[in-house]
């Protein structure tokens, strides 16, 4: 694959440092290989879904552009959250870092541990909110707008953090 691609990419964590977690994975994206950051959202303080006997999450999502296909970078984000620590112990676990790819140029795409678009994504305020907020016009291949996604999250809790603010984490 050849050429230069725009991905999106969601960031969470609600173990150990979350904050600072976020903020070196952010660098680490930065720093992949025919990959560079663009954008990157605020931080969101975010409730748990599916098992919610855990800590809030910090999550975050950036921009990318990126000359990795979509396995690799996947593999690059999977190498990235177990040089972190991540275990993956069972369904939507804590977890000191989880790194998924949300969008990937206009692309669908799926194969085995890969879906794009993040086949969860549009239901889910904690991903939709900081994307609008890095790019406002989003739409979700085969959903549509995100900014008509995320008024179906509306119940759904979610703060931005203040730069310098404590996560709480």
């Amino acid at each position: 694959m050849s050429g230069k691609y725009i991905a999106f990419v969601g960031l969470g964590s609600n173990l150990g440092n979350s904050r600072q977690q976020i903020l070196q994975a952010i660098q680490a994206l930065d720093k992949l290989a025919e990959t560079r950051v663009l954008a990157c959202s605020s931080l969101y303080r975010s409730a748990p879904v599916g098992y919610v006997e855990q800590p809030d999450f910090i999550n975050a999502v950036v921009q990318l552009e990126t000359g990795l296909s979509p396995r690799t970078l996947l593999d690059e984000l999977l190498a990235l959250e177990a040089k972190c620590g991540r275990k993956r112990e069972f369904l939507n676990a804590p977890r000191t870092l989880d790194l998924d790819v949300l969008l990937y140029d206009e692309r669908c795409h799926h194969e085995h541990g890969l879906t794009i678009p993040h086949p969860q994504m549009h239901l889910r305020a904690f991903v939709l909110r900081p994307l609008l907020e890095i790019a406002p016009d989003c739409e979700i291949p085969g959903i549509g707008l995100a900014e008509a996604a995320m008024r179906q999250c509306a119940d759904q809790q979610l703060k931005q953090l203040l730069d310098g603010e404590s996560s709480g984490v």
